[in-house]
């Protein structure tokens, strides 16, 4: 799969390995599929961006959260405004919603998504409706920590196969296990992970 969050230049420098040198290319991109993919189970969503607008069906159930200023509809990451399009309906009846602002404010300025659709001082009203949204999904550009933590597991990952019990050893402070999650990935993604997932 496309779309990993390190680049295999970027691991094999951080590995030592010679960029012409090829023969552990497919493990490596292994790794980099592996490492980028636990991300995203791990924080609940994608880092890329869809190269294109696609549309995806919302059940409003849940995802409305009343606020001062109106209704706010909770969305799947959003990395750009480009194609987007709101609809509320079902089957074969669609009406386009024009009448909202997206939110957090300035999301997408500040490198991050749209994670709400806000209808300033009024309601979805759309109680047995769903919403439909056309939209490029993801972040706008992968975020530095994320791209960090993937090369960090990535690496973990592909130097795995040299302790297949979970147990790794060095002359300075002799064996010991390997700990089931890295402290350093962990303090880069909690960020980003979504509240309650």
């Amino acid at each position: 799969m496309a779309n990993e969050y390190v680049t295999l230049e970027e691991l094999k420098s951080q590995l030592k390995i010679e960029p012409s040198d090829d023969t552990r290319d497919a493990d490596l991109n292994r790794a980099r599929a592996s490492a980028s993919r636990s991300i995203d189970k791990t924080t609940g969503r994608r880092f890329w961006l869809d190269p294109e607008p696609v549309t995806w069906t919302f059940n409003p159930r849940g995802r409305i959260c009343r606020e001062d200023d109106g209704d706010l509809f909770l969305v799947d990451d959003i990395g750009s405004e480009e194609g987007l399009v709101v609809e509320v309906g079902s089957g074969a009846n669609w009406s386009a919603v024009t009448d909202y602002e997206t939110s957090p404010d300035n999301a997408l300025a500040k490198g991050q998504p749209i994670t709400g659709l806000l209808r300033v001082l009024g309601t979805w009203g759309i109680a047995t409706a769903r919403l439909r949204v056309t939209a490029q999904f993801g972040w706008p550009t992968v975020p530095d920590d994320i791209q960090q933590a993937a090369l960090i597991q990535a690496t973990r990952l592909f130097k795995r196969k040299d302790s297949p019990e979970g147990i790794i050893g060095s002359a300075e402070w002799g064996v010991r296990n390997l700990s089931r999650r890295d402290p350093d990935v962990w303090a880069l993604i909690e960020p980003y992970i979504i509240p309650g997932f």
